[in-house]
């Protein structure tokens, strides 16, 4: 019965240390020295802060942010980052994916343009669906009033929220995953 234990526990540790040297970034402490604009690499589609490192509030799409490229940190900001949004799943021929659901066609992942503003410095949601992996970017602000990331416009997976007099075009990065 030790013999058993002994060798499945082997196998198990076997399998599991080519895996272990594969896992993604987990966390990047990414920091605007001297006030300068600095790029971290990351191939993350999207980013969240969990620790705040300088004495500079960093705020999304002012201070810093992420796009093709990367993580980026300005005027002071300093964090450590955590990648946002990534889901587990698993695909296979027929369609499925994330624990065996719906999957949609690749045609789904798409790059479109919508428009959503706030009514007298009204909330306001506009619904499109972006995806598990999709991210909205303001493309063109048509308001008077600032539309700062964060602050006055957002979005998740069902759609763009704008707030305080925010109205733009915003493109949508939709993708499955």
């Amino acid at each position: 019965m030790s013999m058993r234990w002994f060798a499945a526990i082997s196998l198990l540790v076997l399998f599991m240390l080519p895996v272990a040297g594969l896992r993604a970034q987990e966390s990047v402490d990414c920091q605007s020295r001297n006030y300068n604009y600095t790029r971290c690499d990351v191939d993350w589609r999207d980013a969240r802060i969990v620790r705040q490192l300088s004495g500079t509030q960093c705020i999304r799409g002012q201070n810093w942010g992420i796009d093709r490229r990367g993580l980026w940190v300005d005027r002071g900001c300093g964090g450590t980052f955590v990648e946002a949004g990534r889901r587990h799943h698993r695909d296979d021929d027929r369609g499925y994916g994330y624990e065996g659901g719906w999957r949609p066609e690749p045609s789904w992942d798409q790059r479109f343009a919508i428009s959503c503003a706030s009514q007298d410095y009204q909330y306001n949601f506009c619904g499109v669906d972006l995806g598990g992996g999709g991210r909205a970017y303001l493309e063109r602000q048509t308001s008077g009033s600032p539309c700062v990331e964060g602050r006055t416009w957002g979005f998740n997976r069902a759609g763009i929220w704008v707030v305080q007099g925010c109205a733009g075009v915003f493109t949508i990065d939709r993708r499955w995953r």
